[in-house]
């Protein structure tokens, strides 16, 4: 799985309620929270995202509360891969469990500026600054882990896994 667009570059501990203010959590209107993600941190985010840019940050991304709206509206307003020094666990599972890459990768991280354009390949872990004509490594995903990555999330992979046992029967 190949992605490639342009990095929107964020520092240390961008919490969940960064990422999607809790004041618009009241409604689960999914196209609210689109038109408010990362406000509190840049204002600009939402103009300036395009589908299959990159959220690039350092250390403990998506720490504070557990709220699965997080990695929910990254995904839903076209965020193709997350990529970070190091995730706060939760969020690293909720990202997982709703289908949107995350790569754990501090050299490309720090080496990475706002609007860098970035090829990313999943099965590899390969980042590549476009811009700057550098490579780095991720650990890639286990068999599993991309496999849920591919199908959309935890709930269309376990269908997905259940109607394939069912064929055999």
């Amino acid at each position: 799985m190949k992605l490639e667009g342009r990095a929107h570059k964020y520092g240390a501990d961008v919490n969940t309620d960064l990422i999607i203010p809790a004041r618009y959590l009241q409604s689960d209107d999914h196209t609210l929270w689109m038109a408010h993600c990362m406000e509190d941190i840049d204002t600009e985010f939402v103009k300036r995202m395009k589908p299959g840019d990159f959220i690039v940050a350092t250390t403990n991304f998506g720490c504070g509360s557990s709220r699965e709206q997080a990695p929910i509206v990254i995904k839903e307003i076209g965020v193709s891969c997350v990529i970070a020094t190091s995730f706060a666990r939760i969020f690293f599972r909720n990202a997982i469990n709703i289908g949107l890459p995350i790569l754990e990768c501090p050299e490309a991280a720090e080496a990475t500026t706002m609007e860098d354009n970035l090829a990313v390949d999943l099965v590899t872990g390969d980042i590549r600054n476009l811009t700057k004509q550098m490579t780095f490594h991720a650990k890639p995903y286990p068999d599993f882990m991309r496999g849920i990555i591919e199908k959309g999330g935890l709930i269309a992979y376990t269908n997905a896994r259940f109607e394939e046992q069912e064929k055999v029967r």
